[in-house]
Order: C-alpha cells, then structure tokens, then sequence
C-alpha cells in the first residue's frame, strides 16, 4: 500500500512526498496486524539494506524512536534530512544484509 504525495517520512521528517508503508516489527516474524509506519523509499531502502528482518526483531528495532536512536540509522537521518523531499539516494547492501539474502 503507497502513501500519498503530501505524506511526510515519519522516519526523517521530510515533506511532502510519497510513502510506503514499513511493518515496524516485520511480517515474516507476526508483523502483519502489528502497527505500520509510512516511511519515504529513501529511508525504507536504507532500513532493509542495513538490517535483516531477524537483525530488526533482535536488535528490538521494531518502533520508529528505536530505528531513530539506532547508530547506523541515526547517521543516516542527519544526512538524509538535509536532501531534497523527491531524492533517492543510491545505497549498497551491507555486507551482513548481502550474505544472508
């Protein structure tokens, strides 16, 4: 399910865009009535190119405060911020995410 244009990220507060919607705890792991959160691509991507949805449930990433807080994730909030609403930036899997995908 897509958001709409004039959604703001409720992970890196950028507006207006267009969101998706991101299973705070995932899915696969009882996710799916759980509570969503409306996410930019940008930051979505960025989540699911650090962590796996195991490396999300463990390391109780499983709120937005909890992905906000987190080192990696915080690093890339301060840069992304600053980026244009309509920009997606180009990402690369970390290793741990490539190796077990």
């Amino acid at each position: 399910m897509k958001g709409h244009a004039s959604d703001t990220c409720e992970l890196c507060g950028r507006s207006p865009l267009v969101t998706t919607v991101h299973h705070l705890v995932p899915k696969e792991k009882g996710g799916t009535l759980q509570p969503t959160a409306l996410l930019c691509k940008a930051c979505h991507r960025q989540i699911h190119a650090l962590y796996t949805n195991d490396d999300l449930v463990i390391l109780e990433l499983t709120t937005v405060e909890a992905l906000q807080h987190d080192p990696q994730i915080a690093s890339y909030l301060k840069w992304i911020s600053k980026q244009a609403p309509g920009s997606e930036p180009k990402l690369r899997k970390s290793q741990r995410v490539r190796g077990k995908r």
